[in-house]
C-alpha cells in the first residue's frame, strides 16, 4: 500500500495543473493521508537510523508538499516534538530541522495554533524549541490575525507564568524556560502594546507580577539554543483557511 501510494502521489504531482486540481485535489489529500498513516510512526521508530532517516525525509518533503500536509499537521508536530529531547544528536538535530522547514514552508496561522496547543505537554528542550518558535510566529501572525494570537498564544503565556518558578523552572518538566518566556512576553508586548496589559489584568496577581518582572529583564542565555529566524514573509498568513482543532490530550508515553 505504501509503495502504491508513493507511485500514485508521484503521478498526480506530475499530472496536476490548476485546471486539474479540482478533479485530483481530494484524491491527492486521500492518498497523502494514507501515505502519512504509514510514514508518521517511523518518526518515532525504535530503530534510531530509521527514526533519523524519517525526520530528515520529512524535512525535505515539507517544502514540496507545503499546505497539503495541514490535515496531518497535528500528528506530525506531536511526533517531531517527541524527538527534540532525544539523547541522539542526529535525531534531535533532524527534529529541529523539521521545525524550521515547517516555519519556512507552511501557513503560519496553522502552525501558531498547533504549536500553542502542544506547549503545555512538552518538557526539556522540546518546550524551549517550540516556545521559541512560537515567538517568531506571533511576530508574523499578529499584524494580520491578532485574534488568532490572543486566542491561542495568550493562554500559553498565562500557563507558563502561572506555573514557572522564580528561577524559571516548570515543575516536573526538567527545563529552565525563563529565556523563552521572556522572549515570548516581549514579542507579545511589541505586537500588542497596551492590550497585553489589558488582558493580563484579568489574570491572578502572581501572573501579572511575573509578567512585569520578565518584561523588565534582559534575556539571558539558555541551555538549549533556539534559532532566531526573525519574522517571515506575511504571505504565510494571508488568506489562511486553517481550522485545526488542537489536540488537548496528553501524549501517551
Amino acid at each position: 500500500m505504501r509503495s502504491r501510494g508513493w507511485v500514485l502521489l508521484g503521478k498526480l504531482g506530475g499530472a496536476c495543473s490548476l485546471s486539474h486540481w479540482q478533479i485530483y485535489g481530494r484524491l491527492l489529500v486521500f492518498v497523502l493521508s494514507k501515505v502519512f498513516d504509514a510514514f508518521t510512526p517511523r518518526l518515532q521508530d525504535s530503530n534510531k537510523k530509521v527514526n533519523q532517516w524519517a525526520l530528515e525525509s520529512l524535512a525535505k518533503m515539507i517544502p514540496l508538499l507545503k499546505d497539503s500536509v495541514h490535515p496531518m499537521l497535528l500528528s506530525l508536530i506531536t511526533a517531531v516534538a517527541d524527538n527534540l529531547n532525544s539523547k541522539n544528536s542526529g535525531i534531535a538535530t533532524a527534529a529541529v530541522t523539521v521545525l524550521d522547514a515547517m516555519i519556512e514552508s507552511l501557513d503560519h496561522i496553522c502552525l501558531l495554533q498547533a504549536f500553542a496547543g502542544r506547549v503545555r505537554f512538552l518538557s526539556g528542550c522540546a518546550v524551549l524549541d517550540i516556545t521559541g518558535r512560537l515567538s517568531v510566529l506571533v511576530a508574523s501572525v499578529y499584524p494580520r490575525k491578532p485574534q488568532a494570537v490572543e486566542r491561542h498564544v495568550l493562554p500559553v503565556l498565562w500557563y507558563l507564568l502561572n506555573n514557572m518558578t522564580g528561577g524559571g523552572i516548570l515543575p516536573g518538566r526538567s527545563a529552565n524556560v525563563r529565556t523563552v518566556v521572556i522572549q515570548l512576553s516581549k514579542t507579545l508586548q511589541q505586537q500588542m502594546g497596551t492590550r497585553l496589559q489589558d488582558f493580563a489584568a484579568g489574570q491572578p496577581k502572581q501572573v501579572l507580577k511575573m509578567l512585569q518582572e520578565l518584561l523588565n529583564t534582559e534575556s539571558p542565555g539558555g541551555s538549549c539554543k533556539v534559532s532566531d529566524r526573525g519574522t517571515l514573509p506575511d504571505s504565510r498568513t494571508a488568506g489562511s483557511a486553517c481550522s485545526l482543532q488542537v489536540d488537548s490530550r496528553k501524549d501517551q508515553k
